[in-house]
């Protein structure tokens, strides 16, 4: 990167942890830590929602999800707007009259400790090891940039994020999300209309899209049904509704957001403007990556998109690399010339004929072939610190083809969207530690100054947590479905156990313990059989917690309970 590019991106890094620092600088007690003194006007819960939810992996990750996939994975967004809706009805509700500090803080008032207790360590492993993966994803861009070693930047990463996310609490995590988020949204707006502007000249919007469409890119609905197919419109709207309310209605990271709303109508007011905002959002992320796939259909694409891996394979198989460099150039040539006769007629797509159309799509098979092929020997050499080429092609386009400046904005883009996800998680997970374990047993009162201290010390202990994960994160393939694999493995399961404590009140805390526990075997055994896709491992969870609780209970009463009460 050249020096503008550096000052933009440090200089924008260094604002946001000293705004942090700022914001947060005001911590009396556990409360003000924890809850930012619930004080937050709905667009700040808007904002926290957005931000936790869409990482450095959303933005470095989707674009080039949609680029070898297509836009179908937005499907997968589908089922939110219903989430919402129930989370506000049902959810909000009674989280805020009973004013806990976690979700799971209800359940025990429900239930009894030791569901609150399983619930709660199900949601730290589940979400602490998702922080992983998203403290390593911007990681990936220093190491591209920089050609560091991928465990010093993943060190150095966490480490700056970890200083206003200690210092600031919850307060400093709301309003720096406010800021980052602005920046990240307009920045990625200005960078879809780069992709346009940098085509070559007479290929515009249309038929950057008719091309993108010929190639299967557009393919945002698609309506067939198969259990092992990851994105379809029913595995979306009905295990993205699933996997939707869990995180929203379950997941400490997006509770604590709301739960720090003014009032009941400010965090509904929130959730509802997510449900209508987050799916245009994502929509436009992916179309950035099926508008980077029509860029590089008329322009030579590289065989690799990790330039450092690329260099170490063509080092140690000089004579191999360069045979495969001179098939896809002569296959890159035809390739271009084939796009921009389908963009030079797609005012008269009619007059195409479909052979053109055919031998269009056969030469992009043979290129993926080869990239695949590459992608292989990459592997099988051990030459990258990641299993996939998909979260470098955004990346490569933003560090080769943007002009000073926006560069580093770029980068520093994908920096933040890391932070706002990251911080917020280390906020939920520290709360839940300190309140759902940690305090659950002592009976006296703490010095807030000491609550204080100790919220800051469960905030470090998980940010140093998340950054061990990352060094393991380092060959999940596409961050952006490993993230969310990961948290369907769990989010079912936890979904359940709040869907028993909401609408079956007879069930209690012995037979939905035993339940979770069955359902959670149950889930990791179905994962690992890989018969079904991902997204309906949320709705099993689900289901199946609330009927295997249901018959213990009838079946197999358990003793009377002295810990836990219904709450009506």
């Amino acid at each position: 990167m050249s020096l503008t590019d550096w000052t933009v991106l440090l200089s924008t890094l260094a604002v946001i942890i000293l705004y942090g620092v700022y914001k947060g600088r005001s911590q009396h007690d556990v409360h003000s830590y924890l809850l930012a003194g619930k004080q937050m006007p709905w667009y700040l819960v808007l904002l926290g929602v957005m931000s936790t939810q869409a990482s450095a992996i959303t933005f470095i990750s989707a674009p080039g999800q949609a680029y070898t996939d297509g836009m179908r994975f937005v499907q997968y967004y589908f089922g939110l707007p219903i989430a919402m809706i129930i989370i506000c009805v049902t959810f909000i509700p009674i989280f805020q009259k009973l004013n806990v500090y976690t979700a799971y803080e209800y359940l025990e008032q429900r239930f009894d400790r030791k569901t609150r207790l399983a619930t709660a360590v199900l949601f730290l492993f589940s979400r602490a090891l998702s922080t992983g993966i998203s403290i390593y994803a911007p990681s990936i861009i220093l190491s591209s940039i920089l050609g560091w070693n991928i465990y010093i930047t993943t060190i150095v990463m966490g480490g700056m994020l970890i200083i206003y996310t200690c210092s600031g609490g919850a307060s400093a995590v709301a309003h720096t999300q406010k800021l980052q988020f602005i920046i990240i949204l307009a920045a990625m707006a200005l960078t879809g209309w780069l992709v346009v502007k940098k085509m070559p000249e007479g290929i515009g919007l249309q038929e950057a899209l008719f091309v993108a469409g010929k190639a299967g890119k557009l393919n945002v609905i698609t309506t067939g049904f198969d259990w092992k197919d990851k994105y379809n419109i029913w595995s979306g709207i009905i295990g993205g509704f699933f996997l939707a309310l869990s995180y929203f209605g379950t997941d400490q990271s997006q509770v604590g957001r709301y739960i720090s709303a003014r009032d009941t109508k400010m965090a509904r007011m929130g959730l509802l403007m997510n449900g209508l905002v987050k799916i245009p959002m994502q929509f436009g992320i992916l179309l950035i990556g099926a508008l980077l796939f029509a860029f590089y259909s008329f322009k030579p694409a590289p065989l690799y998109f990790n330039e450092v891996s690329f260099k170490a394979l063509q080092e140690r198989f000089p004579e191999k690399i360069a045979g495969i460099e001179t098939q896809y150039r002569d296959l890159q040539q035809a390739y271009n010339q084939q796009a921009s006769y389908l963009a030079g007629n797609s005012k008269k797509s009619s007059n195409i004929p479909e052979s053109e159309i055919h031998r269009f799509r056969d030469t992009k098979q043979k290129i993926e072939s080869l990239r695949n092929e590459v992608k292989d020997m990459v592997q099988k050499n051990g030459l990258s610190s990641d299993a996939s080429d998909t979260n470098y092609i955004f990346l490569s386009f933003v560090k080769n083809t943007l002009p000073k400046g926006l560069v580093g904005l770029l980068f520093a883009i994908i920096f933040l969207a890391s932070w706002g996800s990251v911080s917020a998680a280390l906020n939920s997970l520290a709360a839940s530690s300190l309140m759902d374990i940690g305090q659950i047993d002592k009976k006296t009162s703490v010095d807030p100054r000491k609550q204080v201290y100790y919220g800051r010390i469960h905030t470090l202990f998980w940010g140093i947590f998340g950054i061990i994960v990352a060094m393991f994160a380092t060959r999940m393939g596409s961050l952006i479905e490993a993230v969310n694999i990961l948290g369907s493995l769990f989010y079912g399961t936890i979904l359940g156990i709040f869907l028993v404590a909401f609408y079956l009140k007879k069930i209690n805390g012995n037979s939905v313990f035993i339940a979770a526990i069955i359902t959670e075997i149950a889930v990791l055994i179905i994962y690992k059989a890989d018969v079904i896709s991902f997204l309906w491992l949320n709705v099993i969870g689900a289901l199946l917690v609330p009927l295997v609780g249901g018959l213990l209970f009838l079946f197999q009463p358990p003793a009377p309970e002295t810990g836990g009460q219904t709450i009506k």
